[in-house]
């Protein structure tokens, strides 16, 4: 499956499903950011159930403004509605496909669990 461009318009759309979602925030002058990429998309076709997305930080600052990316490229996992994962710097393949098997492998029943019986900041 092709990467989805993410803008301010789909990004609560794309990333509210139950789906796993990944999220490459990028821009186009960036070295890591084109090395990266040819990475990136082979295992959007490689995983064609995983939802890739790409975050354009010059296209849309405030997405970029929204998550703090201060450093890119920076990859973003979120899966049921939770990031799992958000990490600045670009993975090598393997690197990649093993943060795939990691987020796939995470029990969100567990995540919820935990989250729910954390208190709240400033409660």
């Amino acid at each position: 499956m092709p990467t989805v461009e993410l803008t301010k318009d789909n990004f609560e759309a794309t990333v509210t499903g139950p789906e796993i979602v990944l999220i490459d925030f990028w821009a186009a002058w960036c070295g890591p950011c084109r090395t990266f990429g040819p990475i990136y998309e082979q295992a959007a076709e490689d995983h064609p159930d995983i939802i890739f997305g790409k975050v354009d930080t010059e296209a849309q600052p405030t997405l970029a403004g929204a998550f703090r990316i201060s450093s890119i490229p920076t990859l973003m996992a979120i899966r049921d509605r939770t990031v799992l994962y958000w990490q600045p710097g670009a993975l090598p393949p393997r690197a990649l496909e093993e943060l795939i098997r990691s987020i796939r492998s995470v029990d969100m029943d567990d995540v919820r669990r935990r989250a729910a019986e954390s208190p709240t900041p400033g409660g």
